[in-house]
Parts: structure tokens; sequence; C-alpha cells
């Protein structure tokens, strides 16, 4: 008689990556990620717009990237990749941490955030949509 046992792989909170460079952003968004823009609206009119990003306020982050909440939004899953983007890096590290320790494993924060990404000019995609969507102004 032969037994099979499996091998269960237990994710700690070592295993899990929690920090995005400047130079891998674009690929990640290319990949799926979604960008999380936490900035002021204020920070976005003075600094600009993150292109492709969505716009959460950083007091709605840990809500709105929960899922099962009332204030979730429809992509919200456990499954769902996030990089958090902050005028420096500071909050959105925070904030990864925290939907982290909430089970959501694919929390990431850029580092030095916006700020490091305007200085490097780096980009991410449009899509279509919203190729679409400046085109039509």
């Amino acid at each position: 008689m032969t037994a099979v046992l499996s091998t269960v792989r237990v994710s700690t909170t070592s295993d899990l990556r929690i920090s995005v460079l400047v130079s891998e952003y674009a690929g990640l968004t290319a990949d799926g990620v979604i960008a999380v823009d936490m900035r002021s609206q204020h920070q976005r009119d003075v600094q600009g717009v993150l292109p492709g990003a969505l716009a959460v306020d950083a007091g709605d982050v840990l809500d709105r990237l929960t899922p099962g909440t009332r204030e979730s939004l429809r992509v919200a899953s456990p499954e769902a990749r996030w990089v958090l983007i902050s005028d420096d890096g500071h909050d959105a590290e925070w904030l990864a941490w925290h939907l982290q320790a909430r089970g959501i494993s694919g929390a990431t924060f850029l580092v030095g955030g916006f700020a490091a990404l305007h200085a490097a000019r780096v980009r991410a995609p449009l899509d279509s949509g919203e190729l679409a969507t400046i085109s039509a102004h």
C-alpha cells in the first residue's frame, strides 16, 4: 500500500512581497497589477494625475480594497493585486501592511511613492478606454 501525502505551503509574513521599486512599476501594471493613487485630490491637481491608477483617498483605502465590506470596490478580492502609491511612499507602506494583515496578500506599495515615479519619469501604459476618453476631449 502506498500513502500519498500532500504538502501544504503556509505563507508567512516573510514570504509576502510588500514593496515595489519604481523600475518594476510599468511592468507590473502592464501585467494587471492595479495602481491605487492615494494622494489627495489637491495633490493630484497640483502634481498631476497618475494615468491608469484608481484614485482612492488614503482614508478610504482599507474599506475600499478589503473584500466583503459595504464600501469595497467590485474588483476587491483576496486575490487582487494592488500597488499603493502615496506622495512619498510612507502612507502606502503602512496601508499595504494592514491590507496584508487582512488577508490581501497582493497588496504592495511603491517605494518612494509618486515623488519617485515623477523623478524617474515613469508612466504606466494607458488602456484603450483611457485613451478614448482623453481623445474625446
